[in-house]
């Protein structure tokens, strides 16, 4: 009686162990994933990598009639002759590598073959290939430090997802150097207009306008296309497992555009009931609201280029670097555009940097009749009164450049210790990625593409030239932030 019940009671204790083991590995996630495979977020067994120190295995023993030898802690195997194993050695010495294999030297000279370690020029060689398309057809690229695949069907390899942290070549050097020229080219891109704008000629001012919309393009096209798609990719990582929640993404871009909503509608209240102040103050809450939400992102757009590995690096420092010039050309448009100053002139006080782009797009007042465009009456602002200095426009801008330079160096700092798919990492990620494309949604859709175009703004009456221009400026700025996308 009891030979025939142990095995039912053995395979019921099999089953109760392995659904609470399964049952906890899960509840360490916000949900698993039916649909897919079975999730290992323990350290896998990994190769360890040959290095300058692997010149000798020690303490070499049998398992049956396989033979191993110690490598530091790590257990390898041995490829010696059947009849070699009679008479083992205790150490093989003067390790080395050819090609992607390993080799030891016996006492008497033969080399022997050392399984389970994987050399230099192997490990480079795979990491080159995860940034390649493979033979089962997937496009491997990084999004945060996370590595993301596209193309290609389920593999065997697939099956078992890998959750702990990889290592990767990090040439530290050439990212502190190139950390520089990213700041540098932040600078230019925002700087830029603020200075190239006053001493514009007034024919010129066409340009300005082209930049303008062309930027309007660029804060689009990185809400939806990096921003918003690189947030749907963190919150369905398979690391993390389903949300119980399938419209987190869009439900904090939300939160996004609403918290940009009350900032904007909360200052323009504040300012028009305790401050004496002209509409142009509205331009300079909004253009604070669209820096805020590039910086940020900024500190997120850093932080990706430093933790990709040397494979794809120099590939997306490139695409970078071009990203910071449009994201910067689009914010320094917006704060040039805001007059320095107000000065008095016979009761009317005259907007600066204004009046001549204003003359392109607007119809010329009748003889007697003001100027709307151009003038705003005395009464609503005190002679000289600085609406923004070039001071506070030139800050603004370099607060701009230095934020992905910052993020570089938090990068950096924590490169040895960095997992993007750590499920605390792609929550954080996530979320700052979602809620920068939300406030850019409002800023770019409501601020500059409806502000500009329609009721009230420069390009509402505009001619057919200006508008035909603008219009192919915005499409551009669309375009080729949407194309920077496949990459970053």
């Amino acid at each position: 009686m009891n030979s025939r019940g142990s095995p039912a009671v053995s395979w019921t204790l099999l089953f109760l162990v392995s659904t609470s083991t399964i049952g906890g590995v899960a509840g360490s996630y916000i949900s698993p994933r039916a649909s897919r495979a079975t999730i290992t977020p323990a350290v896998p067994v990994v190769a360890p990598r040959a290095t300058e120190s692997f010149t000798a295995v020690s303490d070499c023993h049998q398992h049956g009639s396989s033979v191993f030898c110690l490598y530091g802690t790590t257990e390898l195997q041995v490829v010696v002759p059947a009849t070699a194993t009679s008479d083992l050695p205790a150490t093989y010495t003067d390790c080395h590598s050819h090609g992607t294999e390993s080799f030891c030297v016996g006492p008497d000279g033969s080399d022997v073959q050392v399984l389970g370690l994987e050399s230099e020029e192997s490990a480079s060689g795979e990491e080159e290939a995860a940034s390649e398309t493979s033979s089962s057809g997937e496009n491997c690229h990084f999004h945060a430090g996370v590595e993301h695949c596209v193309g290609g069907g389920e593999s065997e390899s697939s099956a078992a997802v890998s959750c702990s942290r990889r290592d990767r070549d990090y040439n530290i050097p050439l990212r502190i150097g190139l950390l520089f020229a990213v700041l540098v080219t932040s600078l230019i891109g925002a700087v830029g207009p603020i200075l190239l704008k006053p001493v514009l000629p007034e024919k010129l001012h066409l340009v300005f306008i082209v930049l303008k919309q062309f930027g309007t393009g660029v804060i689009i096209a990185t809400a939806f296309v990096h921003l918003y798609t690189h947030a749907y990719l963190m919150f369905t990582n398979e690391c993390l497992g389903e949300l119980s929640y399938e419209a987190t993404t869009s439900a904090v871009v939300m939160a996004g555009i609403f918290i940009a909503f009350i900032i904007e509608y909360t200052s323009h209240r504040v300012a028009r009931k305790f401050l004496t102040r002209t509409h142009y103050n509205d331009d300079v809450v909004s253009v604070m609201v669209l820096e805020a939400g590039i910086i940020f992102h900024s500190i997120l757009v850093g932080l990706t280029l430093v933790v990709a590995g040397d494979s794809v690096f120099i590939t997306l420092f490139i695409v970078i670097v071009f990203h910071q010039a449009f994201e910067g050309l689009a914010l320094g448009t917006r704060i040039a555009s805001i007059p320095s100053t107000i000065a008095n002139n016979n009761n009317n006080t005259t907007i600066s940097h204004d009046s001549s782009e204003n003359a392109l797009n607007s119809p010329k007042p009748a003889v007697g009749e003001p100027a709307s465009n151009s003038t705003i009456s005395s009464e609503s602002t005190a002679q000289g009164q600085s609406v923004l200095p070039l001071a506070k426009k030139l800050m603004m801008a370099g607060a701009f450049a230095i934020t992905t330079p910052i993020g570089m160096a938090i990068g950096i700092g924590v490169l040895q210790r960095f997992n993007g798919n750590d499920p605390s990492t792609i929550i954080a990620i996530g979320t700052l990625d979602a809620f920068s494309a939300g406030i850019l949604i409002w800023v770019g859709v409501v601020e500059m593409w409806a502000g500009d175009w329609l009721a009230g703004g420069e390009l509402a009456n505009s001619g057919f030239l200006v508008t035909a221009t603008a219009g192919v400026g915005l499409v551009a700025g669309m375009v080729l932030m949407s194309f920077l996308g496949k990459w970053a």
